[in-house]
């Protein structure tokens, strides 16, 4: 089998490229995937995410190791493992970070090419958003979003609340004003998930020069001389090698791919030799530099009972699916955390620190099961984490699940910051927009005041927001693995495009950066002109 591009992974970055590279005909493209379609019903109706997002046959599921700050517990981190990667399995919020971010990256990271006057063409070419085109906001794109709209007082509750606080509000977190509580934005189109299967790649399926091979876990790169040529997969049970003319692209993950470069000879000579692996090309920065949203959630009972609520009724659950397979609307359609914020934890910040993801449910989870409860929810994500953490080769056997250490909360910043972010968000539903609607705070609990009693409980209770980055780290020093152009520094023939190459992570969910930067990679590897940087007002308050 052999063809101009191979593209390892149909996550975010995968679909984006397969589209991208098979527009033109010249292109052969191969997109090989290790988990099945995307055909399971719950991965399509917005409300059935927890459902996709356990299901076990559609995701990588990952866990940590022991992280040290969090008492020693594991923490469950769930990437995609299916025709759309982790679009297809996520709660579809719509983010493309603070400006400030891609500015960071262009002032601290030696990344000129980068600042948000350069990215904010390609997040516009991108999408098409539901309430037109303006100097922010694309209408032509593949991707398509929708503004949250699902009508429960408990989401009007929490926009008064966060003015009440003093936290602001936005109409646009995606445009004029990336500051305050809002209603989210996100990949639905309606009523429906548009993961980034459905918004780029199902269109280029009609396209001859286009292969996909689901079921195809890649093992290795093939490599001669200094110059990547192919990969490795096995699928069916046989071994398969195809080879690439042009080049091969790794669109993996912040975890898969550090590990397939590793596995291939790429990375930190001495954990290669440690790992039975002769180094071939040696980049101490694979793996390294992993980077995650901590996240605390919090739980409030709701005095007032509505249809969320009540989902776990056999007859409403049908009703409501059935409602959305025959109209694709009422509370089937929504993806639940349709509002949220970016929001300063301190003054001493130069842009918001914290995010919410706020929904109109409450849930536990027993036994691997949702349980839903008569409450309201709001999760506090801190944004720029301090903390690193890393990517190892199992040491009981390199093809295995890799060995991953977050190291949340290890930079004490961190930890003060969600202490902020605890107090902050308890203020907000303190706010008398909730006088109506709250009841005992639920979880962590209201035992909890003082900050050493707020630290024992988010070393109890931190989670992943889902976000991993930053294992092959863009930039030109020694411990950065591709250049500003994707490409894989010391070998030719393979680049890396996806959330791992984030020098550091935004402040923000991960789907809409990623896209954003795999339109412009197409670019780059097409050899065609970048789109001309468009500087845009914004609104910092």
């Amino acid at each position: 089998m052999e063809v101009d591009y191979i593209i390892i992974g149909a996550g975010s970055a995968g679909c984006v490229l397969a589209n991208a590279l098979s527009a033109n005909p010249d292109c052969h493209v191969l997109l090989l995937e290790a988990g099945p379609t995307d055909r399971n019903l719950y991965v399509h109706m917005p409300i059935g995410v927890y459902r996709a997002f356990r299901d076990p046959r559609l995701n990588w599921n990952y866990y940590s190791a022991s992280e040290p700050e969090l008492a020693d517990r594991s923490i469950f981190a769930p990437r995609g493992r299916l025709i759309g990667g982790s679009t297809s399995i996520n709660s579809m919020v719509y983010m493309r970070g603070h400006p400030l971010d891609y500015d960071r990256w262009a002032d601290e990271c030696g990344l000129p090419d980068w600042r948000f006057a350069h990215c904010l063409p390609y997040f516009k070419a991108c999408e098409t958003y539901e309430g037109g085109a303006d100097d922010w906001r694309g209408d032509s794109g593949p991707q398509h979003v929708s503004r949250g709209n699902h009508e429960n007082p408990l989401f009007d509750a929490f926009l008064e609340a966060g003015e009440q606080a003093g936290q602001g509000r936005s109409n646009d977190l995606n445009g004029f004003q990336p500051e305050g509580v809002a209603r989210y934005d996100a990949t639905k189109k309606n009523g429906r998930r548009c993961s980034a299967a459905d918004a780029h790649l199902k269109p280029a399926l009609v396209r001859e020069n286009l292969q996909i091979r689901t079921g195809a876990e890649v093992r290795a790169l093939v490599i001669e001389a200094k110059r990547v040529v192919g990969a490795s997969f096995t699928r069916g049970g046989s071994q398969v090698t195809a080879r690439a003319r042009a080049e091969v692209i790794l669109c993996g993950g912040a975890i898969n791919t550090p590990k397939l470069l590793m596995l291939s000879g790429i990375g930190p000579p001495a954990h290669l030799r440690e790992r039975g692996i002769e180094p071939r090309v040696q980049l101490p920065g694979v793996g390294q530099n992993l980077q995650d949203h901590a996240k605390i959630r919090l739980q409030f009972a709701s005095k007032r009972l509505f249809e969320f609520h009540k989902v776990e009724n056999l007859l409403r659950k049908l009703g409501a699916g059935m409602r959305w397979v025959l109209f694709r609307d009422g509370i089937a359609a929504s993806n639940i955390w349709e509002a949220g914020g970016l929001v300063r934890g301190n003054d001493r910040v130069e842009y918001p620190n914290l995010q919410y993801h706020f929904g109109p449910v409450g849930f536990s989870v027993e036994n691997g099961n949702i349980r839903v409860e008569q409450a309201f929810s709001l999760n506090v994500d801190q944004m720029r984490p301090g903390s690193r953490g890393q990517i190892l080769l199992n040491p009981d056997d390199v093809n295995a699940k890799p060995t991953i250490m977050f190291n949340y909360l290890s930079d004490p910043q961190d930890m003060q910051e969600l202490v902020e972010g605890m107090r902050l968000a308890r203020n907000l539903v303190a706010q008398p927009a909730f006088d109506e609607f709250r009841g005992m705070e639920l979880r962590p609990g209201p035992d909890a005041q003082s900050d050493s009693d707020i630290r024992q409980v988010l070393r109890r209770s931190v989670e992943t927001a889902y976000h991993p980055s930053g294992t092959c780290s863009m930039g030109d020093s020694d411990h950065t693995v591709v250049d500003p152009e994707f490409r894989v520094h010391g070998i030719e023939g393979l680049r890396v495009v996806d959330a791992s190459v984030m020098p550091r992570i935004v402040s923000g969910n991960l789907n809409a950066p990623i896209q954003m930067m795999a339109l412009r990679a197409a670019d780059y590897i097409l050899g065609r002109p970048q789109l001309e940087p468009i500087e845009a007002r914004f609104h910092f308050q």
